[in-house]
C-alpha cells in the first residue's frame, strides 16, 4: 500500500520529528514501513534514514507499507507525517 502525506510541520522534519515517525513505525513490527521522497528510500524505521531525506514544510512524502497491519502502519505514520511537533 502506498499514499502521499504533506508535511505540515513548519521547521519541517527534523530530530524530534523523525524520532516520533521511527517510533510509530517501529510499533508495526511485522510490517515493512519505507518513505520515499525526491527518488530516494528509506526505512521509516531509521531515524537516520529519516533525517536524512531533508523533508521541508509542504513537501509531499510517499508512505509504502507491506505486510501484517499496513493498512494500520500507512495511517498511523502519516498521522505523525502532518502533525506539527516541536
Amino acid at each position: 500500500m502506498e499514499k502521499q502525506f504533506t508535511i505540515k510541520n513548519p521547521q519541517g522534519i527534523h530530530a524530534r520529528p523523525a524520532g516520533a515517525i521511527m517510533k510509530k513505525a517501529s510499533e508495526f513490527a511485522n510490517a515493512q514501513i519505507s518513505l520515499e521522497f525526491n527518488g530516494r528510500k528509506v526505512s521509516a524505521k531509521s531515524i537516520t534514514g529519516v533525517l536524512t531525506l531533508g523533508m521541508k514544510a509542504g513537501d509531499s512524502v510517499t508512505v509504502i507499507t507491506e505486510g501484517e497491519q499496513a493498512a494500520e502502519a500507512l495511517e498511523a505514520v502519516g498521522s505523525i507525517i502532518e502533525s506539527v511537533l516541536d
